[in-house]
């Protein structure tokens, strides 16, 4: 990455962070755009320039971690069926998880925090659905390239639909225990082996599906 892409990437994670902190704080629906640029002392161009919209700054995390599991399925090796790349890109993803699991008390206060803000808007609720909708699209279109199908070949976009399904399973589960929990202690090796069981249950139908083309 050269210098300017860093540059870029920095302001990209200090827009971010900078308007997590205020809609944890404050809640989605209360702040403006304007708000966030003026605390990360960024022109409010600047913020739109990087984020087309306010639920994009909130769920630029979540929309990143949809492209990793497709860049997980495009970059596997010659052979590799897509549910294996798959199920190593979804438990390789640490996040507030892996943070409170390792005794962070803020990252559980903050990962309760996010969940309530989310519970609490109707517009993020309805952002989050696209982004698991578009990851599925873009992962329904690499598995058809990657078997050739052809245009009425329903079998990557069911593929596709079933392995974001298990990500989508697994971010209700978080959100039903964090918010009824006190102390979800054990939660990040918990949803561990849920994710593991639940790719095995695919695996029965998907196991050896759309293996990457050797060459």
């Amino acid at each position: 990455m050269g210098l300017r892409e860093l540059k870029k990437e920095q302001t990209r994670q200090l827009i971010a962070d900078t308007a997590w902190r205020l809609f944890t704080e404050r809640g989605f629906d209360q702040v403006s755009v304007a708000e966030v640029a003026r605390a990360a002392q960024v022109a409010e161009a600047t913020v739109y320039n990087y984020f087309r919209t306010k639920e994009d700054l909130f769920y630029w995390r979540l929309e990143a971690f949809g492209t990793r599991l497709a860049e997980a399925v495009s970059t596997r090796p010659p052979g590799e069926p897509a549910l294996a790349a798959f199920r190593r890109a979804l438990l390789a993803d640490g996040g507030l998880l892996a943070q409170a699991e390792a005794g962070d008390p803020l990252a559980l206060a903050r990962l309760r925090v996010i969940n309530q803000v989310i519970a609490a808007s109707p517009a993020l609720l309805a952002r989050e659905q696209q982004a698991l909708s578009h990851a599925a699209s873009s992962l329904a279109s690499q598995l058809a390239a990657d078997i050739g199908a052809s245009p009425g070949d329903l079998r990557p976009q069911v593929a596709a639909n079933a392995l974001i399904g298990v990500h989508r399973a697994l971010l209700d589960y978080v959100r039903c225990r964090v918010a009824a929990d006190e102390n979800p202690a054990g939660l990040a090796a918990e949803v561990r082996e849920l994710a593991t069981e639940a790719l095995e249950l695919l695996g029965l139908g998907l196991r050896d599906y759309a293996a990457a083309p050797v060459t």
